[in-house]
């Protein structure tokens, strides 16, 4: 991805006890998100939340869940994340899924010379 492309920001909102073919379903988006070619994927682990259902999750000590939220981003092309919306709509039962437009600024590998 070159610096100054418009690309769109892909966010997966889902639950840390989903699951998907036997495994946690936000290793199975990004495993997929690879195999697809994206750009990448960052999965972030949320502290507290609700969803659809309204049950909020949380870390604080007396409330201590086993389903904290997840929030999985990828930003590519939009026809790339268009092609991978498709997988995703099959993976995630519960959930919520955004895009929003985004510039890249840049997407670098300082290794690579």
């Amino acid at each position: 991805m070159e610096p100054g492309v418009d690309a769109v920001l892909l966010r997966i909102f889902i639950g840390e006890s989903d699951h998907w073919e036997g495994k946690p379903l936000h290793l199975a988006l990004v495993e997929e998100a690879r195999k697809d070619g994206l750009a990448g994927a960052t999965v972030l682990r949320g502290m507290e939340g609700f969803g659809a259902r309204s049950k909020i999750h949380t870390t604080r000590l007396l409330d201590l869940s086993s389903d904290l939220p997840i929030v999985v981003e990828i930003v590519d092309s939009e026809e790339k994340v268009d092609r991978f919306l498709n997988r995703v709509h099959e993976m995630v039962a519960d959930g919520l899924a955004t895009l929003e437009r985004v510039r890249i600024v840049f997407y670098r590998d300082s290794r690579k010379k």
